[in-house]
């Protein structure tokens, strides 16, 4: 639930009630189409409302 509640605070992403860590994630529905493409490139759409990217990493610190 923590890793959730980061991912989703970090990101501009959502997950699902069963989600672990590395799996799927869904892009925020107040993200334009436009927004997500520079942040997550691609993504799978099941449904036009619903637009699924792989859980996006962390950067690598820096030190």
């Amino acid at each position: 639930v923590i890793d959730s509640l980061q991912l989703t605070a970090q990101h501009k992403v959502s997950t699902p009630v069963n989600w672990k860590q590395g799996d799927d994630v869904i892009i925020s529905g107040s993200v334009s189409n436009d927004e997500a493409r520079e942040l997550f490139g691609e993504w799978e759409s099941p449904r036009p409302y619903i637009r699924i990217v792989p859980q996006p990493r962390e950067p690598e610190p820096v030190g």
